[in-house]
This record gives C-alpha cells, sequence and structure tokens, in this order.
C-alpha cells in the first residue's frame, strides 16, 4: 500500500473579526511536494473562493525574497487576489510574530504590515502595486449588455478598468436598493461574455449609499464559483478609482462594506495617496480569524 503524505492546513475567515462571516480561505500550510495539478485539484476540493499554498524555503531566500505562496481559485491560479494575501499572511504573522510579513506572488513582493485596530483587533494591512488606470466605458453599452436600466448607474463617476495586480472594472450605481436587487448570478454570463474582449476581468458594483454609516461604500462582485463576501483585489482597484474620482480624499481611511446579501458581512479598510504622480501606496487591511484546522492525506 503506498504511504500516505499528509498537508496540514487551516481555514480563515477574512475581512471580518467574527466567525462564519467574511471571506472564507483555505490555507495549505506546507506545499512542498505537490505539484501545481494537485493543487488546482485541491482547491476545487475546498470549493471556496481561493486556496493558497504556503511553499516553504530556506530562511535566507525568504528573508530577501518572501514566502512563496500560490493561488487557486476552483478554475485557476492567480497572480494575486486580496484576501488571501492577508488570510496568508495572517497565518505567518501568528506563526513568527513578525510584524511585517512579505509574500513573494506571481506578482512580487507583496508586503503585510500587522499592528492593532481601534478594539485591540490584530489587523492587517496589505500593499497593493500601484494601479493601472485602463479603459473607460460607456454607461449605455454596460447597462444593455447586462440588461439593467441605464438610469440607475451614477453617471458622476466613470465606469473604468483599474488594476493592482488584477483588473476589475468599477461599476457605480447611484443607490444602495439597486446594488441590493441585482441578481448577479443570473447576469454572470452576460458580464463575461461582455468583458471577454476588454482589459478588465471582472465587474466591481459599487455604490455610495450602505447599510453602516461606518463604510463610504457598499460593494458586490460575481464570478464563476459565485457571489464573493469580499474581495481584497477589487478593493484595491476600487479605492485608486475613488481616491483618483475624488469619492475618497487622499490618505482617507475608508470602509468598504461587502458581503451582506449574502448574509456574509464584511469590512475592507482602505486608503491611498494622490499627489502629483498620481495615485500610489493602495493599501487594504482587515481582520482575519481562524475557523477550523484539518490534514489531507494523499497517495
Amino acid at each position: 500500500m503506498a504511504e500516505l503524505r499528509r498537508y496540514p492546513f487551516n481555514t480563515y475567515d477574512v475581512f471580518s473579526a467574527r466567525p462564519l462571516e467574511g471571506n472564507q480561505l483555505a490555507v495549505f500550510t506546507d506545499a512542498r511536494g505537490l505539484s501545481g495539478e494537485q493543487m488546482q485539484a485541491l482547491a476545487r476540493e475546498t470549493n471556496l473562493s481561493e486556496t493558497t499554498f504556503v511553499i516553504p524555503r530556506e530562511e535566507s531566500v525568504e528573508r530577501e525574497r518572501g514566502v512563496q505562496v500560490r493561488i487557486f481559485t476552483v478554475e485557476e491560479e492567480l497572480p494575486f487576489a486580496g484576501h488571501p494575501t492577508l488570510g496568508t499572511a495572517y497565518y505567518l504573522h501568528r506563526k513568527t510574530g513578525a510584524p511585517l510579513i512579505e509574500l513573494d506572488l506571481k506578482v512580487g513582493k507583496i508586503p503585510v504590515r500587522f499592528g492593532k485596530d481601534e478594539n485591540g483587533l490584530i489587523r492587517g494591512e496589505m500593499r497593493q502595486r500601484d494601479p493601472e488606470f485602463g479603459q473607460v466605458y460607456a454607461m449605455d453599452d454596460v447597462a444593455r449588455a447586462l440588461g439593467m436600466p441605464p438610469e440607475i448607474f451614477d453617471r458622476t463617476l466613470p465606469i473604468q478598468t483599474v488594476s493592482t495586480g488584477m483588473a476589475f472594472v468599477m461599476v457605480p450605481l447611484r443607490k444602495l436598493e439597486h446594488l441590493q436587487n441585482l441578481h448577479l448570478q443570473f447576469q454572470w454570463k452576460a458580464a463575461a461574455e461582455y468583458l471577454k474582449d476588454k482589459d478588465g476581468k471582472f465587474f466591481y458594483f459599487v455604490t455610495r449609499e450602505t447599510v453602516n454609516s461606518s463604510a463610504k461604500l457598499h460593494a458586490r462582485m460575481i464570478f464563476y464559483n459565485g457571489e464573493d463576501p469580499a474581495t481584497g483585489s477589487a478593493a484595491g482597484c476600487c479605492t485608486a478609482w475613488a481616491v483618483e474620482h475624488g469619492v475618497f480624499a487622499s490618505e482617507e481611511q475608508a470602509v468598504i462594506e461587502q458581503g451582506l446579501e449574502m448574509k456574509r458581512p464584511s469590512r475592507i479598510v482602505v486608503r491611498a495617496t494622490k499627489d502629483e504622480r498620481g495615485v500610489t501606496n493602495v493599501r487594504v487591511g482587515g481582520n482575519v480569524v481562524q475557523v477550523m484546522n484539518g490534514e489531507v492525506q494523499l497517495e
């Protein structure tokens, strides 16, 4: 009988200080010996938005280049994603006690710094890559493609692609009820068809009307694995877009709320700098809580 190989993992709820809220993440804490195909199969097995795999290396290599981490959805490997970065860094922070964790991702080195929030809880904050602003879309074209009434769009702000490692299309709507009433599951195929030859990968819908008065934006995001409770990569793009177009002030700490419609409320704490160089220093943070641990056995 073949010897079993054992791979420990933890699960975390990210962008929440309470278990069973926020966005779920599985972290395989030592993925040495797993092939890329096996990582993809394990991501399908967990069936979460993303699953990450930590690949330990020599300490000297990790000091120079960061801790190697690979990120998978149920369909593909990603070069970058927000809540997997924060959740994996949280695991490493709790393991090592280091206030600064640097991850070596496909997009390069991403630093995550940990400290205490206003409630005395551990909060991590990642600095994402400086934003790249892309295509601006005609609102009527987007409305037609998605079967949405054109009057629900906020025409004071552009529909625009932004990337801080992954490209999202920011879609501003006028009212909270418009966002709450969207049937995003039904619209996923239409969205994917519209975006297949564009410079953005997914739509990120936002409105300046919020459920919680402490939040500045309410957001929803749909992709091929369903609705996402919190999208840290999109939140970074959204922050750059919001600072660029005056929704947030430069260096204002703001909260994006997401996941309320699917009963997994998430609080994403964001900020960015705008000066003569444009928008830089995009930071996305939040709380993380561990929920489960376990072990996968493979022959």
